[in-house]
């Protein structure tokens, strides 16, 4: 006969899965927003006046320094509350992780800028192209794909981090098992297969990123 454990995880394993579109879903709603956001931050980090500079810092140091689990309770118990906005658990989770990646994404997009030459900003000035048009088409293309590789770092980061979404009652990996593993108290081996899906999407996400890395990766850079 099976053991009760493995028992527990056939049965539940189904609707253990359905939590994985949540999860990712968030992931990708997360890494997108902050994709938006940490490009400009970088930008302003770099290329904006003292001012500019300053009020992304000041964001970045926020985001970096204040725990997920209180910005998810500060956004969706506080902030919507006190403005009467009503957004869903998942809407405020993404968001709430896409503001947190913004502020990792920028530094990463920071350093690739500032590793790249400084002639190349100087020769396109003397080609007679603006400063932004420099950076949009010269500067930044090439940093998006020096980024990729801690890029793929963020990606691993903000999957466990959407783990602590359940705390708001997203329906997705972390909060399907616990919910299963209250009322059947099957803990170790719910957990374990929670663990390997997570593991399962984490090597599949930064496999697909290594490849996206060899097939844009500019040729005299090393990895």
């Amino acid at each position: 006969m099976m053991p009760e454990g493995l028992i527990a995880v056939f049965h539940a394993l189904p609707y253990i899965l359905q939590g994985s579109f949540v999860t990712i879903g968030i992931v990708l709603g997360a890494m997108g927003f902050g994709l938006a956001m940490g490009i400009p931050l970088a930008l302003g980090q770099v290329y904006g006046s003292p001012p500019v500079r300053v009020a992304a810092r000041i964001y970045v140091w926020f985001f970096r320094g204040v725990p997920l689990l209180v910005l998810l309770f500060l956004f969706y118990f506080g902030f919507c509350s006190l403005l009467d906005i009503n957004l869903s658990a998942f809407t405020v989770s993404v968001a709430v992780l896409g503001l947190i990646s913004a502020a990792y994404q920028s530094q990463i997009f920071r350093g690739a800028i500032a590793s790249l030459p400084a002639g190349q900003l100087k020769a396109a000035r003397a080609l007679g192209m603006s400063d932004a048009k420099a950076v949009w088409f010269i500067i930044l293309p090439q940093a998006l794909r020096l980024s990729i590789p801690a890029w793929s770092n963020e990606y691993s980061i903000v999957l466990k981090d959407s783990a602590v979404a359940y705390a708001l009652g997203v329906a997705e990996i972390m909060a399907r098992t616990h919910f299963v593993a209250t009322r059947t108290y099957q803990h170790l081996p719910l957990y374990l297969a929670a663990g390997t899906i997570y593991l399962i999407l984490t090597y599949v996400g930064t496999r697909g990123l290594r490849l996206l890395e060899n097939k844009v990766r500019i040729r005299g850079y090393s990895r």
